[in-house]
């Protein structure tokens, strides 16, 4: 199976991005999803999860009521549609699918700077 992440790039404070996460190689519909951030000398640290179905999310307080994650079963896509971005949003961005163990993406960097 494979992950693949993009949508990535370099923004100003108050801008806005959107992460796709294109999944292969798995039953996407039946898995788990997640988006995850590391910063440079941080602990990588959950940022949003969606379950199979779409129907429950869950947030990192940090995040919440600016990001909002999504899913395509069609398309065995996820999305993290991120506004408000702030510097402190600034690191690489993984997604992770979780079906038994967990699978990672090689990531996309994201980078909130004036």
């Amino acid at each position: 199976g494979q992950l693949v992440e993009s949508g990535g790039g370099l923004v100003q404070p108050g801008g806005s991005l959107r992460l796709s996460c294109v999944v292969s190689g798995f039953t996407f519909s039946r898995c788990a999803m997640s988006w995850y951030r590391q910063a440079p000398g941080k602990v990588r640290e959950m940022v949003a999860v969606i379950t199979s179905t779409g129907d429950t999310t869950n947030y990192a307080a940090s995040v919440k009521g600016r990001f909002t994650i999504s899913r395509d079963n069609v398309k065995n896509t996820v999305y993290l549609q991120m506004n408000g971005l702030k510097p402190e949003d600034t690191g690489m961005y993984y997604c992770k699918l979780t079906w038994g163990f967990d699978y990672w993406g090689q990531g996309t960097q994201v980078t909130v700077s004036s």
